[in-house]
């Protein structure tokens, strides 16, 4: 099966709650009401009722299988604002400011996973990724025992044409501009997750850099080493290789020639990039020349699902990353 209807049907199997704050894009809202109606999830749109209705009715959409959720009339509008109140008012919150914030469709959305009334969210279409992230930082929170929120792109390759066949995660390709070595760890440990949550494989992690077993003597290399044996001394039971270049993390007989005693051995599903720069170059190549379908940029590290939009996202880009917030939100109840 592939990678996406794999995901699809995990999602329809144990139908999880995801709530979206733009549902007056129309990109947004023809995603939401195919999602409801294909019972990938059980769909809540927070926004403006009648922008909302009005979208719909533009674009011949029923609403019948979504919930709207306007904060300017939901009853659960009063305890949202007193929660916010209560996260926030060590950092200057007020109840004022906090009536006037939860207002915002963004974080009337993010409070209603917080709160426990959705199991994740989905934002960025029209929101920056910057709004969004300081929004599931700051509301949804961080997971217990993570020290960092990073980024994935789920990489979908099925084409023809690829050798590797399958699903990888790409990280981080959106948010960690230059990550010292003990960021660098974290971002490999979620990708790791990542990885077992959304491909149901073994992680197999790959340190990607321009340096293959110290073939390379420089300070960006040491970077690389020391996060992988961070990650190596915390999770023993991890595959991963060190400083890696990515024809030896992805070829097995380029791996067996550089890196004999690999335990990836050119078979790696999970790649980390050594900075961002690296990262965004790296995912637009496969998608862009490679043919990949990307799905993403995808947050991890945090309490609960929260994931962001490209604002340039198509509609099927938005179906499928609430397909995959559903299974991240599997993966946070199995995992407790």
């Amino acid at each position: 099966m592939q990678v996406l209807d794999n995901i699809m049907e995990r999602a329809k199997k144990a139908r999880k709650r995801i709530v979206l704050c733009e549902g007056d894009d129309p990109r947004v809202l023809k995603a939401a009401v195919r999602a409801a109606q294909d019972g990938i999830a059980d769909i809540s749109l927070v926004g403006e009722r009648a922008k909302i209705e009005t979208t719909a009715a533009d674009n011949n959409l029923s609403l019948d299988a979504i919930t709207l959720l306007d904060p300017a009339e939901s009853s659960l509008t009063p305890s949202l604002v007193e929660a916010l109140y209560q996260l926030r008012h060590k950092k200057g919150m007020t109840h004022e400011r906090a009536e006037h914030e939860v207002r915002k469709p963004l974080v009337f959305a993010d409070l209603l996973v917080r709160l426990e009334h959705a199991d994740g969210s989905v934002a960025g279409a029209v929101h920056t990724t910057a709004d969004v992230v300081r929004s599931a930082i700051q509301i949804v929170g961080v997971k217990p025992g993570a020290k960092l929120v990073s980024s994935f792109f789920l990489m979908v390759m099925e084409e023809a044409h690829h050798q590797h066949k399958g699903g990888m995660i790409f990280s981080d390709c959106g948010l960690v501009i230059d990550p010292k070595a003990e960021e660098l760890a974290e971002i490999a440990k979620a990708a790791a997750d990542s990885a077992s949550a959304l491909l149901g494989e073994e992680p197999k992690v790959a340190m990607l850099s321009f340096s293959t077993n110290g073939s390379a003597k420089h300070a960006a290399v040491d970077k690389v080493v020391e996060a992988a044996r961070q990650v190596k001394a915390e999770r023993p039971e991890l595959a991963i290789d060190e400083d890696i270049q990515l024809d030896a993390a992805i070829v097995p007989e380029i791996a067996q020639r550089k890196l004999p005693n690999s335990r990836v051995k050119g078979e790696a599903n999970v790649l980390v990039f050594p900075d961002l720069e690296a990262g965004n170059i790296g995912y637009k190549l496969a998608e862009r020349i490679g043919g990949a379908k990307a799905i993403g940029p995808m947050l991890q590290g945090l309490a609960k699902p929260a994931n962001d939009l490209s604002r340039g996202c198509s509609a099927d880009d938005v179906y499928h990353v609430i397909a995959v917030t559903a299974v991240q939100a599997q993966a946070v109840e199995r995992d407790g």
